[in-house]
């Protein structure tokens, strides 16, 4: 069982969502307060382990009053403001938002993304054949995990993964500007030859695919990656003595990946190489 820390109390602040008076506890965002409600808004660079990056606006919602769109992932709850999350301007916003990123970069593999471009009646096509796209090769340089930045939406969730804000390793960083702009290891080095020290999370935070197992990217590769056929199994880590979660993802008796729960107290979806990658000895059958 997972100890979750209560913390103190605090105080709710009553807004207007959407024409209705809800109440959030001080200090949540439109987006938390959006989900206490019930209400669906699409989010793609917001991560519950993050500070908000404010990248992919997607989220963004009217608020009364304001000249320009808040990000509800990172706008605080004000008393007696009055939000709109269903607006025909934020809906344009989130539509346009949806074509621009979709016919740049391969959005296949991002949980949810096709639901938002119909729902929101997104035309990532209408740019035309010689709209700019991201057209790479997949970068597999390691056993471990894959980097396909033909996926990559610029979000920098990897990048604060693995800077300041979790690993502190600071092996990947943006490089370039401007369409140029890419994640990209020091020199544009091989991973393996980078400050990586391959803790994975990184491929946790990844909301589009770039990042992933090499055992997914493989799988897919062949066609037989099936996630309504996977089980998740959260156990605890046997490496050491720390105690982590790890959740097993199983296909056909195999563990395919590992992650680990973001509501853990101790590793907040955290975990280091031999947690997230070290799972073949259990399916050793030799």
């Amino acid at each position: 069982m997972t100890a979750v820390p209560l913390g103190l109390p605090r105080r709710l602040v009553e807004f207007t969502l959407d024409g209705e008076t809800v109440r959030a506890p001080e200090g949540s965002t439109i987006l938390d307060a959006c989900r206490a409600e019930g209400k669906d808004v699409p989010t793609l660079c917001q991560g519950d382990t993050l500070t908000p990056k404010n990248a992919c606006r997607v989220c963004v919602v009217e608020v009364e009053g304001a000249r320009t769109l808040a990000p509800a992932c990172s706008r605080r709850a004000e008393p007696g403001m009055s939000v709109r999350t269903d607006s025909e301007r934020t809906r344009h916003s989130r539509k346009v938002v949806l074509e621009l990123l979709a016919s740049s970069v391969d959005m296949s593999t991002t949980p949810g993304v096709a639901g938002w471009i119909e729902e929101y009646g997104a035309e990532p096509g209408r740019f035309g054949p010689d709209a700019a796209r991201v057209e790479e090769d997949p970068k597999v340089d390691n056993e471990l995990y894959v980097r396909d930045y033909g996926k990559c939406i610029l979000c920098y969730k990897c990048v604060d993964a693995c800077g300041e804000q979790w690993q502190n390793t600071f092996a990947i960083a943006v490089a370039g500007r401007g369409f140029d702009a890419r994640i990209s290891t020091e020199h544009a080095a091989p991973l393996t030859d980078s400050a990586c020290v391959y803790c994975g999370n990184c491929i946790e935070v990844c909301p589009t695919g770039a990042l992933s197992f090499k055992s997914e990217f493989d799988m897919r590769a062949a066609g037989t990656w099936d996630e309504s056929a996977q089980t998740e199994t959260t156990t605890v880590c046997a490496y050491c003595g720390v105690g982590c979660n790890v959740t097993l993802h199983v296909q056909d008796n195999d563990i395919v990946k590992v992650t680990s729960p973001h509501d853990n107290p101790v590793t907040h979806g955290n975990l280091c190489i031999k947690g997230r990658f070290g799972f073949a000895h259990v399916q050793n059958r030799d």
